[in-house]
């Protein structure tokens, strides 16, 4: 018997513009690392650069479950301990 996947959708578009302007200038980090590879740059500013595209996306991924979670919390559903368990486990998947 097949078990239904708890899964919640991010409904607040405030937090979804946030997370995505986020992840867009971590993926232009991103680019900047690539060309800096090209470049020849030295290891420690193309390191730095990695910290800085690092931190950005678990920022954005934080966001993301710290978000939905307050959803779930705030809206009651029938399943938000489901749902709540599900989003600590992608906490902890994180850390």
């Amino acid at each position: 018997m097949a078990t239904k996947k708890i899964a919640h959708v991010l409904s607040d578009e405030e937090q979804i513009e946030a997370i995505a302007k986020r992840i867009k200038r971590a993926q232009g980090q991103l680019g900047a690392v690539a060309r800096m590879l090209e470049e020849g740059r030295n290891c420690e500013e193309i390191v730095t650069q990695m910290s800085a595209v690092s931190k950005a996306v678990n920022t954005a991924a934080f966001t993301l479950i710290s978000a939905s979670l307050k959803e779930c919390i705030v809206e009651d559903k029938n399943n938000s301990e489901a749902v709540t368990a599900q989003l600590q486990k992608l906490f902890l998947s994180l850390a």
